[in-house]
């Protein structure tokens, strides 16, 4: 009786003929759409930051990754000077300046 399943399968034509080049085609509509929904908005994200820091000027009020609010008092290449609160006044790096803090009193 095994023998009679062994020829009925191997009689059925084969159902994966094809089916390579689909999955190909579904692989790549996966990649196109992550490009499209999470690749690329990050990018642009990015890009905008990196415009914001290197637009910033004396006087602006900005937000740090830690969430430390104050003014910028002064900005040298790498780094930026934070004025907190009176005459506190704290070094960050340029890329820990996380945006503008104007825009946030606003709302």
């Amino acid at each position: 009786m095994n023998f009679i399943l062994l020829d009925e399968a191997a009689a059925q034509p084969s159902a994966g003929i094809g089916g390579g080049s689909m999955t190909w085609i579904m692989l790549i509509a996966i990649f196109v759409v992550m490009y499209f929904f999470m690749i690329r908005p990050q990018q642009k994200r990015q890009k905008e930051l990196r415009k914001f820091r290197e637009s910033l000027q004396k006087g602006d009020k900005v937000v740090t990754v830690g969430g430390i609010y104050g003014t910028v008092s002064e900005i040298k290449d790498t780094y930026v000077i934070i004025e907190v609160d009176g005459n506190v006044r704290i070094r960050f790096d340029k890329s820990s300046v996380l945006k503008d803090s104007s825009d946030l009193a606003q709302k």
